[in-house]
C-alpha cells in the first residue's frame, strides 16, 4: 500500500467550522440513513413521492398525471406556507430566488413580495429542507399548489383551503409513506436498486475502532430494517467472519430522535436479532448489545465516555447535530453528500471564476470613478464644495465613455456571471452559495456543525488522527476597500 502523503483532493476533506482534534475524540456516534448509508435520491424519494401520491389519488385528488422531478427541490430550501412559494435565502434570511408551486418567479415578483420579508425559521410559516428526505415532499406540494391555482382541486379539499393547510395534508401523505412500512418492505426487497454501496466505510470505521475509539450506531430506524440495511452495504466488505455488528460498541434503534437527546424514554434490548424479541433493561447497557429506545446519558454512562468526548456524525441539522450539541455537548459532524458535486463543480468553474473576478474588480474601478466624475458635476452645477477644472460638458464626456465600457463589460460578465449561478443545479445554484453570500443552509451548517463532509468514508483521508483547524474567517476589508455606485 502506497501511503498518501498529500493532503486530501476537496471532496475527501473534512471541512472545520469549530477546531476539532479527532484525537482527543473517544466515542464517535453515527447515524445511518443518509449517512452510513447512502441512498440513490431519485430511486428513494421518488418511492417515496409515488406512495404518498398513491394516498393522495385514493383521497379524490386529481394527482393521477403527476410525477416526481427529482430536479425541482435542492436541500436547504425553504416552503413559505403563506403564499406557496418555494425560496431560497442568504445568511440574514433575504430571499434571493423564489418560485410560486413550480414556476419561476421573476426578480420583479419576487422583490415585490420578498423585498421587506426576512425569514425566520422559529416562524411556522416556513418550513426549512434540511435534509434529502424533504425533496418529495418539496416537489408533490409545489405540484399541488399548482392545481390548487388552477382550481383542480376544489372538489377534493373544498373551495378555499390554504397554502398551509394544503401542505398539512401533503406533509400528511408523505409521513404515511414512510411510518407505515410500506417503502421500507420495498426497500429491503431490493436494496440494489435504492442504496449507493460504499466499499470503503468499513475500513473507516476499523480505523476508529483500532485507534481505541468506542463506535455507536443511534437510529430512527427499527431493528429488521437497520439489520437488512446494514448488513447488505456492510457485511461484503468485512473480513472474513465479521459483520457489521463487529464494528460497532453500542448499536440503538428505534430512538426516535430529537427526543433521545432532550430527555428520558424507556430501552429495550434485543435478545433475539433473527426475531427481533425485546426485553425491558433495568440498569446499564451492555457494550456490543443492540437496543431500541434509550437516550443520550445512556450511550454516556455505557460507554464511560463525557459529552464532550463524543462526536456524533449524521445528516440531519437539527435532529441529529443541532440537539445533540445543545443539549449534551458532543461535539458535531454533518455530512452533506451534494457538497461532492458542489465541489467538482468549482473547480471545474475555477478558470472562468478567475475571468470573472478579474472583470469584477475591473467593473468596480470603472463604477467608483463613474461615482467620482457624478459628484464632480453636482458640485459643479449646485455651485458647492471642492471644484475640478473640467467644465460639465467635459465630465459629461468622460461619464459617457464611463457609461459604455460598463455595458461593454456587462455583456462580458452575463453570461460568467449566469453559468456561475446555475452551477450544480440549474434552478437554485450552489447549495452553499445565495450569490457572493453564504445560503441559509450553510448559516446553519456553520452554526450547528462542528465540521461537514461530503461522506463519512473521507475520515479515510484524514484519519482518526488529524487535528481539524478552522480557517481564520474572512471579513470584508479582508478583500480592501470597495467601491460602488
Amino acid at each position: 500500500m502506497e501511503l498518501e502523503l498529500d493532503l486530501p483532493p476537496a471532496t475527501r476533506r473534512i471541512f472545520c467550522n469549530r477546531t476539532l482534534n479527532l484525537r482527543g475524540i473517544r466515542c464517535v456516534g453515527f447515524d445511518m440513513d443518509y449517512t452510513l448509508i447512502h441512498y440513490r435520491t431519485e430511486a428513494w424519494e421518488g418511492s417515496a413521492y409515488e406512495h404518498a401520491r398513491a394516498r393522495l389519488l385514493a383521497a379524490g385528488w386529481p394527482v393521477e398525471e403527476l410525477r416526481f422531478d427529482p430536479t425541482f427541490a435542492a436541500l436547504g430550501l425553504i416552503l413559505d406556507l403563506e403564499l406557496g412559494n418555494v425560496v431560497k435565502a442568504n445568511r440574514f434570511g433575504y430571499v434571493k430566488k423564489a418560485c410560486h408551486g413550480t414556476r419561476d418567479l421573476s426578480y420583479e415578483e419576487w422583490r415585490d413580495v420578498y423585498a421587506r420579508e426576512v425569514i425566520d425559521l422559529a416562524e411556522n410559516r416556513w418550513v426549512f429542507m434540511n435534509t434529502l428526505f424533504a425533496l418529495s415532499e418539496a416537489c408533490l406540494f409545489a405540484q399541488c399548489v399548482d392545481l390548487l391555482d388552477a382550481g383542480k382541486l376544489e372538489g377534493a379539499v373544498g373551495p378555499s383551503i390554504a397554502y398551509r393547510d394544503l401542505y398539512k395534508k401533503v406533509r400528511s401523505a408523505i409521513d404515511a409513506a414512510h411510518m407505515t412500512g410500506e417503502l421500507k418492505e420495498e426497500i429491503m426487497a431490493a436494496p440494489e436498486r435504492f442504496v449507493e454501496l460504499d466499499e470503503e466505510l468499513p475500513l473507516a470505521l476499523m480505523d476508529l475502532r483500532h485507534a481505541g475509539k468506542k463506535v455507536a450506531l443511534v437510529t430512527n430506524s427499527e431493528w429488521f430494517y437497520t439489520q437488512a440495511m446494514m448488513a447488505y452495504s456492510f457485511d461484503r466488505f468485512m473480513p472474513a467472519g465479521q459483520t457489521w455488528r463487529d464494528l460497532f460498541d453500542l448499536v440503538l434503534v428505534g430512538a426516535r430522535k430529537p427526543a433521545f437527546f432532550e430527555g428520558e424514554q424507556p430501552v429495550f434490548e434485543v435478545v433475539d436479532e433473527k426475531e427481533g424479541t425485546l426485553k425491558p433493561v433495568v440498569g446499564a447497557l451492555k457494550e456490543g448489545a443492540a437496543y431500541l429506545g434509550g437516550h443520550a446519558r445512556l450511550v454516556e454512562k455505557a460507554l464511560g465516555v463525557p459529552g464532550d468526548d463524543i462526536l456524533y456524525v449524521g445528516d440531519h441539522i437539527f435532529s441529529d447535530v443541532n440537539v445533540s450539541k445543545k443539549m449534551h455537548r458532543w461535539r458535531t459532524a454533518l455530512v452533506v453528500r451534494e457538497l461532492e458535486q458542489e465541489l467538482v463543480a468549482l473547480e471545474s468553474f475555477k478558470p472562468k471564476q478567475a475571468e470573472l473576478t478579474l472583470l469584477m474588480e475591473d467593473k468596480e474601478r470603472l463604477e467608483h470613478r463613474f461615482s467620482q466624475l457624478r459628484l464632480a458635476l453636482q458640485r459643479k452645477e449646485k455651485g458647492y464644495g471642492p471644484q475640478v477644472e473640467d467644465d460639465p460638458k467635459a465630465l459629461r464626456t468622460q461619464m459617457h465613455a464611463l457609461r459604455e465600457q460598463l455595458v461593454e463589460l456587462d455583456t462580458r460578465i452575463g453570461p460568467l456571471a449566469k453559468e456561475a449561478s446555475e452551477l450544480a443545479h440549474p434552478r437554485w445554484g450552489l447549495l452553499l452559495r445565495a450569490g457572493n453570500d453564504k445560503s441559509h443552509l450553510a448559516r446553519q451548517i456553520e452554526k450547528n456543525a462542528d465540521v461537514y463532509t461530503g461522506r463519512v468514508a473521507n475520515l479515510l483521508a484524514q484519519t482518526p488522527f488529524v487535528y481539524l483547524r478552522s480557517p481564520r474567517t474572512s471579513l470584508p476589508h479582508d478583500h480592501g476597500p470597495a467601491g460602488g455606485a
